[in-house]
């Protein structure tokens, strides 16, 4: 059954994880790349975005990997990051987003002659021309950064001081990405210490590419607010037939409500699930988990926010009520001030859904 894909794309919705180099629009990959003569797999915007898309589908790692070196090479300059950050903030709220938090890792944008802070203060520029552009447009959103850290990398220290230095200025807060396998959060300890010492917040990819061991550091040892994608705490919940019961790991994060941040398609990708309709966001949420939904890479997933949704309400048979709660988790869960995030409840999000309802009652 599911709900109409235009009442989905007009629902206002919040997205807490979407990477800024996983969500270009081909033909801006097609002219960044003519800028630096850096060669594509394809010079056509709709072969580009099947060739991202087909190789991640593949099932090859190594393919899914190449999908980045093309659009991190073309996000080398200023200029180019101030486009990609601005058109990002456009295409979302085309989408009906009207809050995001954009994570990229600024260490990968530097082989042009940037210093870190210049690639965040091109990204924090873009973001506010988009906002700009995109409350004429008639869509209004707040769109801010997440600055990420690479787990293999050694400039997870130097990373956690831009964030506190702008947080103020646009950035939202602290993650670090890349291979969970061999490369534990705990191995940034200094980083995580220096973020919470000094009143940030932290988002950590944990519990997708490995199990519970990556979510219990995530949380216990570096002090995760959130987890990006925690998919893998399902395995310390078994479901038998008198219900389900839940690991201390599992109960611990139900209990303190550490947001789950969900991103459906790109887990299928990953293979963290086997299918959108064997996901578990489904049974986490039953069981009271705080679950949001997100895009990861819209590019790569070939998706939207929109889309995401939908297909959660076919698998799922999730209705507008259901599509509020997870919007509602999200808006919750930001890393924005508690102010402005009531706002965004009270007077976007709340009223957005219940005139959605009631056009839907009426039509019966």
């Amino acid at each position: 059954m599911g709900i109409a894909r235009e009442l989905v794309q007009r629902a206002p919705k919040v997205l807490l994880h979407d990477h800024l180099d996983g969500g270009l629009r081909p033909q801006t990959i097609i002219e960044l790349a003519a800028a630096v003569d850096h060669e594509l797999p394809a010079t056509d915007a709709d072969a580009l975005g099947g060739w991202f898309a087909e190789s991640c589908n593949s099932g090859s790692l190594e393919r899914y990997l190449e999908t980045f070196r093309h659009t991190v090479a073309v996000m080398q300059t200023a200029d180019a990051l101030h486009r990609v950050a601005k058109e990002m903030v456009l295409d979302l709220a085309a989408d009906g987003v009207v809050y995001v938090e954009s994570r990229w890792a600024p260490e990968q944008h530097l082989e042009a002659g940037l210093g870190l802070h210049e690639a965040v203060e091109a990204v924090r520029d873009g973001l506010a021309d988009g906002m700009a552009e995109a409350e004429a447009l008639g869509a209004p959103i707040v769109a801010r950064q997440i600055l990420t850290a690479m787990r293999h990398a050694s400039s997870a220290r130097e990373i956690a001081d831009l964030v506190i230095s702008y947080r103020n200025d646009g950035v939202a807060g602290f993650d670090i990405a890349g291979a969970e396998a061999g490369y534990p959060p705990s191995r940034h300890l200094a980083a995580f210490d220096h973020i919470k010492r000094n009143n940030g917040y932290i988002t950590i990819h944990a519990g997708e590419g490995f199990g519970l061991p990556s979510i219990w550091e995530a949380v216990q040892l570096c002090g995760a607010n959130r987890l990006g994608h925690g998919v893998r705490v399902i395995d310390d919940i078994t479901i038998t037939e008198r219900g389900a019961e839940l690991g201390d790991l599992a109960g611990y994060i139900r209990n303190v409500r550490v947001p789950l941040e969900m991103c459906p398609s790109s887990n299928v990708q990953t293979g963290a699930a086997d299918s959108i309709a064997d996901h578990p966001i489904r049974t986490l949420a039953e069981l009271g988990f705080r679950v949001t939904v997100n895009t990861d890479n819209r590019l790569m997933s070939n998706t939207t926010l929109t889309r995401e949704f939908v297909l959660l309400a076919e698998a799922f048979d999730y209705s507008l009520t259901d599509m509020r709660w997870l919007t509602l988790n999200a808006m919750k869960s930001a890393f924005h001030a508690h102010p402005e995030r009531l706002r965004l409840i009270e007077q976007v999000i709340k009223p957005g859904y219940q005139q959605l309802i009631s056009e839907t009652e009426a039509a019966r």
